[in-house]
């Protein structure tokens, strides 16, 4: 029988598909891998199996010396790891985030003929582990390439907490005088359909072509390969779990979208230029750990809300339902409403979003709406949930004698106005 990583022909009723043999958990089934990257797979009983190619061991590549091109900008990646960042591990089927900054820029050679590149390996983590410390390290790693004189930098990094990296990195850094483009994948890139490639060349294009400043987000605006995006940093959410354009701008719309094949730019909204920010950047990176996000249900009990007093945590992001509504109304809910209350009354700081996606919430519309503002709740606007999360745990950690009037401020461009009624918001 091959091995894993051997390449064989599997032949399932006068068929023949081809592939790489992928480790099984079942005994009775036999998986390959297809050209496409997709898995497949068949019960041994029914199929006849066939050697190709045993598995090549890989060679270590030797290193590639960088020339300098004096006309072309520098731009820092910053590896973190995530799926814009894995290989496939044939022991056990998975992927896993391992490339080192030499298997990054022998990945991407494209990017190396836009500009000239200098790498910076902060972490290696699939993106559901980040805690705050790491948008820390970021900042601080951003600060110092600031200080050498980058043309902009560009982060890889997982796409489940993407767009909470941006966020938090936009709160973070004040006048900011470079772009920053937080990049993912939703295709590991040893995949025939990945979009890391692409995300990684419009992002490069980006940065050495236009005079935009800011933290942004560079991901697909569609499930073909025509178009990348640049998403607002606070403003933007993943909607789906593997579609390549799965993200968008939310109660937004683009700042930008680049044509991948003529590689045209073209700007939807206004922006700030390099050339608009004067002052010196400053690097605000605490944030406070004892912040909750607490989304409401029916059948509701209080005793989440009494864990936040008993452990003294400071905020809390409450997701509640349509406009603004939380379970406190009725007598069975009252416990609901005292607990809130205690909580606000003990120093701690509420926050109320919608699970809606889009639109948002109102303090004076239903009576519920205002029984939780005579409480001290606050409404948080228009801002998503992962974005009033990071914006509360930074404003109790930097400015806490102003959070309740900066939490209803538009700060980093995460609060609109007034929204301007769309037929299709999707």
């Amino acid at each position: 029988m091959p091995n894993p990583g051997d390449l064989i022909t599997i032949t399932h009723k006068n068929e023949k598909v081809e592939g790489i043999l992928m480790p099984s958990p079942d005994a009775d089934s036999i998986i390959i891998k297809l050209s496409s990257g997709y898995n497949v797979g068949f019960n041994k009983k029914e199929v006849k199996v066939t050697l190709v190619q045993t598995k090549k061991e890989e060679k270590n590549k030797p290193t590639e010396k960088i020339i300098i091109n004096k006309n072309l900008p520098t731009i820092t990646i910053i590896h973190t790891g995530g799926t814009i960042a894995s290989k496939v591990d044939y022991t056990t089927g998975g992927v896993y985030a391992s490339f080192t900054v030499e298997d990054f820029l022998q990945k991407f050679p494209e990017v190396k003929e836009m500009a000239n590149i200098k790498s910076n390996h902060v972490s290696n983590i699939m993106s559901e582990d980040v805690r705050f410390s790491h948008f820390q390290k970021l900042a601080k790693a951003i600060q110092k390439e600031v200080a050498e004189g980058v043309k902009g930098i560009i982060i890889g990094h997982g796409t489940d907490t993407l767009a909470i990296t941006a966020a938090a990195l936009s709160f973070m850094l004040e006048n900011l005088p470079i772009p920053v483009l937080i990049v993912g994948s939703q295709r590991s890139s040893d995949r025939g359909s990945t979009d890391a490639a692409m995300n990684l060349i419009c992002a490069t294009e980006f940065i050495a072509k236009t005079d935009f400043a800011g933290v942004a987000i560079c991901m697909h605006t569609s499930s073909n390969d025509n178009t990348c995006g640049i998403f607002p940093a606070t403003k933007t959410r993943k909607l789906h779990t593997s579609r390549r354009d799965a993200f968008k701008a939310v109660n937004d719309t683009l700042i930008a979208e680049i044509d991948y094949k003529n590689k045209k730019i073209n700007f939807l909204k206004n922006y700030v230029k390099k050339s608009e920010v004067k002052e010196k950047l400053v690097i605000k990176e605490k944030m406070e750990e004892k912040i909750a996000v607490i989304r409401t249900y029916p059948n509701m009990s209080p005793t989440l809300f009494k864990a936040l007093t008993t452990e003294k945590y400071k905020g809390l992001i409450l997701e509640g339902t349509g406009i603004g509504q939380a379970p406190v109304n009725i007598e069975e809910n009252s416990l609901n409403y005292k607990a809130l209350q205690q909580f606000i009354k003990q120093g701690g700081v509420v926050v109320l979003t919608s699970q809606c996606i889009f639109g948002r919430v109102h303090p004076y519309i239903y009576t519920n709406c205002r029984r939780l503002t005579e409480i001290g709740v606050i409404f948080g606007e228009d801002m998503l949930t992962e974005t009033a999360h990071v914006k509360l745990a930074w404003l109790l950690a930097n400015y806490p004698k102003n959070v309740k009037e900066m939490m209803t401020q538009n700060l980093r461009g995460e609060i609109n106005d007034r929204l301007e009624f769309k037929e299709e918001f999707i």
